[in-house]
């Protein structure tokens, strides 16, 4: 977990300074939020924070809850993560496992606060991983469902072409960050559903 110690360590920085503001909507994970930089503009008026760090998987997400999450005294958490542990080649099972492990950290340390996953998204440069990405998205989607108060958000089908393809135009020039269009369907469809997400 060392290599993630640096970002960390100044999210905790801004969070004991009040700079991240307690009791708000908070984003936790990868770098898919972490580079969302409209992020407050964009979800305007909902009270927004967002401790996501580069490169995080779900496991580095489960190690640092206590430093980042806790503190924040979340209102509620939107979750993404999970694009990562694939691309590392972490095997189904374990993934999974790391998933049980954050849910178990919410039921334990925040028991009842609203809980939102964010699909995992189909990017070009993962291309040759969609098998596994829908496999995944398809295990936490029918977990939640046997959850009270969390949400399984799909916004991985809305990011193809017509012709079934992770549509590029989503996507910067390395093909696994999002550009502006990418963040209009995430933005969109957060408000469509702000009434389940946000408080």
């Amino acid at each position: 977990m060392q290599w993630y110690e640096s970002e960390v360590s100044q999210l905790e920085v801004r969070i004991k300074s009040g700079e991240i503001t307690k009791g708000a909507n908070l984003f936790y994970g990868s770098s898919s939020f972490t580079m969302w930089k409209t992020l407050k503009e964009d979800l305007a008026p909902h009270n927004v924070e967002n401790i996501a760090f580069g490169g995080s998987t779900i496991e580095a997400c489960v190690h640092y809850f206590e430093r980042l999450v806790l503190p924040c005294e979340p209102k509620s958490i939107i979750f993404y993560a999970g694009d990562n542990d694939i691309g590392n080649g972490v095997y189904h099972s374990d993934i999974m496992a790391r998933f049980e492990a954050l849910l178990l950290k919410r039921a334990q340390k925040l028991s009842g606060i609203k809980f939102t996953f964010l699909s995992v998204k189909p990017s070009p440069a993962r291309h040759g991983l969609l098998h596994r990405i829908r496999l995944l998205n398809s295990y936490v989607k029918t977990r939640l469902d046997e959850l009270d108060n969390v949400n399984y958000l799909d916004i991985h089908s809305l990011m193809y072409t017509p012709d079934g393809m992770p549509n590029p135009e989503l996507f910067q020039a390395d093909g696994l960050h999002m550009n502006a269009n990418g963040y209009d369907i995430w933005r969109n469809i957060l408000l469509s559903h702000s009434n389940k997400i946000f408080l």
